[in-house]
């Protein structure tokens, strides 16, 4: 393995995990740990900030509150780790201009990896600087899982595949699993959304919801996107109905998706050289669309939700080496 690779490889792997304890830092209610940024009330750690934790948790009534030592330090390490990823970005980026040549890149995706994982860096600032604002925390969920995908897409490019002997049949799937992407996408947008909002919990039963097919919703109140966490474009507090349009958008979406998928999946199959990442995307769907059942009838327990966010990430992940895989086949041709 090259360095350039090994490079892209480590970072590829980091940033999964930060995606994955960003939900985890999301989901415990830990966002707000440190209410200043980049440090910790003004200091580097939140070891050294012990005394405005502790005065912060008094003042709030206890731990139950969105301070405390453990969400402060949950905070810190997910920033700690962007940090790292970003020093890694620089190293992507300063390599793919340097070793362009011998690469036989252009260095262009691995200088817009730099400027994407800054952009996610501001995000993660706006976060906490506008109070979890639904809009900002979404596009932090989506700008961690656009760097991933151009890490993949970058790590797919480092290996120099044999040539297809299926290459007309795998070629003819570049439209369809750019569909598949496409879906997959908006869906992790729509379950972002349901999740920033808080609104996973507001439909206790499957297949229905509030024990009807359709019950009342305000889709336009739910997807206002310029709007405070829990609050309306207006100010007023956000109703029930909202959440609940949110939450059926992304039931809706999730069986549009698991339809597609099954159907390329399945095509996918009957081709030999791609039969395995069409068995792995259709393993992936069904444990993917479990967990997210799981979490409404287990009331949204906390290994259940972050795996979801890594059931996400690993669809986004094979539709993305699937289209690599097609493209490379149309080269052929």
């Amino acid at each position: 393995m090259t360095g350039y690779r090994r490079l892209i490889a480590v970072a590829t792997v980091l940033t999964a995990v930060m995606v994955m304890l960003g939900a985890y830092v999301r989901l415990t209610d830990a966002g707000l740990g440190c209410p200043d940024w980049p440090g910790c009330y003004g200091h580097p750690t939140p070891a050294h900030a012990s005394e405005p934790i502790a005065s912060a948790v008094a003042s709030q009534g206890g731990e139950h509150g969105p301070v405390s030592m453990g969400k402060a330090w949950r905070e810190m390490i997910h920033r700690y780790l962007g940090a790292v990823l970003g020093m890694l970005a620089i190293a992507i980026a300063v390599m793919a201009v340097r070793r362009r040549d011998e690469l036989r890149q252009s260095p262009l995706l691995g200088v817009s990896l730099l400027a994407v994982v800054i952009l996610q860096g501001l995000f993660g600032m706006w976060t906490v600087t506008l109070k979890l604002q639904p809009i900002v925390v979404t596009g932090h969920l989506i700008g961690g899982l656009l760097t991933l995908s151009m890490l993949v897409w970058l790590l797919q490019g480092q290996y120099r595949s044999a040539r297809y002997i299926d290459a007309e049949e795998i070629a003819a799937l570049a439209a369809p699993v750019r569909v598949g992407l496409a879906l997959v996408v908006a869906q992790i947008i729509l379950g972002g959304w349901t999740s920033t909002n808080y609104a996973a919990l507001i439909c206790p039963d499957f297949p229905t919801c509030q024990g009807s097919w359709w019950p009342e919703m305000a889709f336009g109140l739910g997807f206002e996107p310029l709007r405070e966490l829990g609050r309306s474009g207006s100010g007023e507090m956000l109703p029930a109905a909202a959440l609940t349009a949110i939450h059926l958008s992304h039931r809706l979406g999730a069986l549009i998706v698991f339809g597609y998928l099954c159907w390329l999946g399945l095509r996918l199959l009957r081709l030999p050289e791609v039969a395995r990442l069409g068995g792995l995307l259709l393993a992936a769907l069904v444990l993917q669309v479990s967990l997210g059942i799981g979490n409404v009838l287990l009331g949204l327990p906390l290994p259940v939700a972050v795996a979801h966010t890594g059931g996400a990430a690993l669809l986004l992940t094979l539709l993305l080496v699937l289209n690599f895989r097609a493209a490379r086949a149309s080269l052929q041709i």
